[in-house]
C-alpha cells in the first residue's frame, strides 16, 4: 500500500479531494460560459468574512460562512436581473466590501492564526468525516441539479434572452448556480481553501472547452479534469510538505499550459500541411481570357474584310 494510503486523514483528503474535483468544474462550465468566473472570487471573499466573524464570536466557522455566502449570492443576481447595478460592478462591490469587513475583524481579533490559515489555503488535516458527508450530499445535489436542467442551462448561457422567451426561469437558474457556488466554496475550504477554490471552479473548465467539443462532453471532461487535478495537487502537497491549495492550484495551472501549448503546436501542423494553392492558376485563366480576346479580334477582322 502506498504511504499516502496508511493514514486515515490523507485517505479523507483524497476523498474530499475527489467530490470536490467533481463538482465544482461541473456547474463552472456555466460560470465561464455566461462570463460570471469572478462570480466565485467575491464569493470566496464574502465566506473569508464569514470565517472571521465565525472565529470572532467562536460559532462554527463554515455556518456562517455558508449563510453570509448564500445570502450575498441571492443579492448578487438581485442587483444584476434589475439592473441596479452592473454585473461586475456588483461583484466588485461585494468582493472589496467583503474582504474590508474580514480585514477589519481579523485585526480585532488579534490577527491570524493557524485556524484561519487553514480556512484560507486548506488543511488536509481538518477534514473530518461530517466535511466528507457535507461535501458528498452536495456532490449529489450539484449533478441532480446538472442532470436535471442541462438543456435550460445551455439556453440560458448562450442566450439569455432567447431562454426567456422559451420560458426557461432564467433568473431562477441563476440564483441557483450562485447559491451553488458559495455552497461548494464553504465546503470546499478545508482542502483547497477558501481564496483558492476558485481557480478549481474555472481553470479545469478552460482545459474541457480546450480539448472536447458538446456541451455534455465538455462537463464531464471539466469533473473528470478536476478530479484529476485535485488528486495529483493533494499527492504533490503530501509528499512535498506544502500548502495542499497551492499544490492543486498550480497542477491546474500547469496542465492548462500544457494543453495550451499543445493545442498551439497541432494548429501549427494543420496549417502546414494544408494544400498549397496551384501557383498557375491564375495565370492559366488570364491567358486563356487573352486567347478568347485575340480570337474575338480575328474574328472580327475577318467579318470586316
Amino acid at each position: 500500500m502506498p504511504e499516502i494510503l496508511e493514514y486515515d486523514f490523507m485517505r479523507r483528503a483524497l476523498l474530499a479531494s475527489l467530490l470536490i474535483g467533481a463538482t465544482a468544474p461541473a456547474f463552472g462550465v456555466f460560470l465561464v460560459l455566461r462570463r460570471l468566473s469572478l462570480i466565485a472570487d467575491s464569493l470566496s471573499h464574502v465566506a473569508l468574512a464569514g470565517v472571521a466573524i465565525g472565529l470572532l464570536t467562536s460559532i462554527y466557522p463554515p455556518y456562517i460562512a455558508l449563510a453570509s455566502t448564500g445570502s450575498a449570492a441571492v443579492a448578487i443576481e438581485e442587483l444584476r436581473s434589475r439592473r441596479m447595478l452592473p454585473g461586475d460592478a456588483a461583484l466588485a462591490v461585494f468582493l472589496y466590501g467583503s474582504l474590508a469587513i474580514a480585514v477589519v475583524i481579523i485585526s480585532i481579533a488579534g490577527g491570524f492564526n493557524s485556524s484561519l490559515f487553514g480556512f484560507l489555503f486548506g488543511s488536509i488535516l481538518t477534514v473530518d468525516t461530517t466535511d466528507i458527508w457535507l461535501i458528498a450530499a452536495l456532490a449529489a445535489a450539484v449533478l441532480i441539479f446538472v442532470g436535471i436542467f442541462l438543456s435550460e442551462l445551455a439556453q440560458a448561457s448562450f442566450d439569455s434572452d432567447l431562454a426567456r422567451i422559451n420560458g426557461v426561469r432564467v433568473h431562477g437558474l441563476s440564483v441557483a448556480l450562485a447559491v451553488i457556488t458559495g455552497a461548494t466554496i464553504t465546503l470546499s475550504m478545508r482542502v483547497v481553501g477558501v481564496l483558492l477554490i476558485g481557480a478549481l471552479i474555472v481553470v479545469p473548465v478552460l482545459i474541457a472547452l480546450r480539448i472536447s467539443t458538446g456541451l455534455s462532453r465538455t462537463v464531464l471532461t471539466a469533473s473528470l479534469t478536476g478530479m484529476l487535478i485535485s488528486v495529483t495537487g493533494i499527492v504533490i502537497a503530501f509528499y512535498a510538505d506544502i500548502s495542499p491549495g497551492g499544490a492543486v492550484v498550480l497542477t491546474g495551472i500547469g496542465l492548462l499550459l500544457i494543453v495550451e501549448i499543445g493545442s498551439f503546436l497541432m494548429s501549427r501542423r494543420r496549417r502546414g500541411r494544408m494544400p498549397a494553392p496551384e501557383p498557375h492558376t491564375h495565370g492559366h485563366i488570364v491567358h486563356a481570357h487573352a486567347s478568347g480576346a485575340d480570337h474575338t479580334d480575328a474574328t472580327s477582322d475577318q467579318s470586316a474584310r
